[in-house]
């Protein structure tokens, strides 16, 4: 019911449709790499390096506030990093709550609402917890959108969606763009902008795979850890001199 819900609110729009180029992009995806590559280069643990990038979260999510940006979805944790070794694993696992308890609420007082994309069970009951309190505590809050995409794969989505549009008896010959997103994870969440990417990697990494269809890629060189907004305000002026045209002329 939930899902059929979804598609009759979705009908008739057409996401990611914008008469003008807005001067500042109003949804933005980041991709946080490189906080392994900052702790090595200091001689650090790779924690340090996790800890370090949540200050850079804060300060991104600050300088987003005053840059006009009104959605910031941030890729977290994705279901490969599972794989990762166990300790570092736990040591993130240590790392998220430890966010949750002594970032975000700072960020929550400034009016930003913190919800959560992807899988959350199988996180520790207790990060599963904060998660939730933190998501029904922000709830009001509607100054700056913030997404963090934990245990999440674009791929596992799509399929996800799939299933769930199978488990629904959606008539086959219904199914369009609008119903299909409307069994996406978060529906609600508008498609990006602009995504970046820091630390010089080429590639988005399974984050979004329906939602990225046409924004705009930005790629710097600036470990996350450095990330702020000097970075920010460079990946900005790039996508305002770009012209979307969504295919066509």
């Amino acid at each position: 019911m939930k899902l059929l819900t979804r598609i009759r609110s979705l009908r008739g729009v057409r996401p990611g449709v914008e008469p003008e180029l807005p001067e500042v992009a109003k949804t933005i995806a980041i991709i946080m790499d490189g906080n392994g590559r900052w702790a090595r280069r200091r001689g650090l643990p790779v924690a340090a390096g996790h800890r370090a990038g949540t200050r850079a979260l804060r300060r991104t999510v600050e300088a987003a506030i005053d840059l006009g940006v009104e959605t910031l979805v941030v890729y977290a944790f994705s279901t490969e990093n599972w794989s990762r070794p166990p300790r570092e694993v736990d040591s993130l696992m240590d790392i998220f709550g430890e966010t949750i308890e002594r970032e975000l609420p700072d960020l929550a007082r400034q009016g930003v609402r913190t919800r959560f994309i992807g899988r959350r069970d199988r996180a520790p009951a207790e990060l599963q917890e904060q998660m939730a309190g933190l998501e029904e505590t922000t709830a009001g809050n509607d100054r700056l959108n913030l997404w963090i995409a934990f245990d999440y794969g674009g791929r596992a989505e799509l399929v996800e969606a799939a299933r769930r549009l199978v488990e629904a008896g959606i008539d086959p010959a219904e199914i369009d763009e609008n119903v299909f997103r409307a069994s996406l994870y978060a529906p609600e969440l508008a498609d990006p902008d602009l995504l970046i990417r820091t630390s010089g990697e080429l590639r988005i990494s399974n984050f979004l795979l329906w939602q990225l269809a046409y924004s705009e890629l930005v790629f710097v060189d600036t470990l996350w850890p450095d990330f702020g907004r000097p970075e920010l305000e460079r990946a900005l002026a790039a996508y305002a001199s770009r012209r979307r045209r969504f295919g066509g002329r």
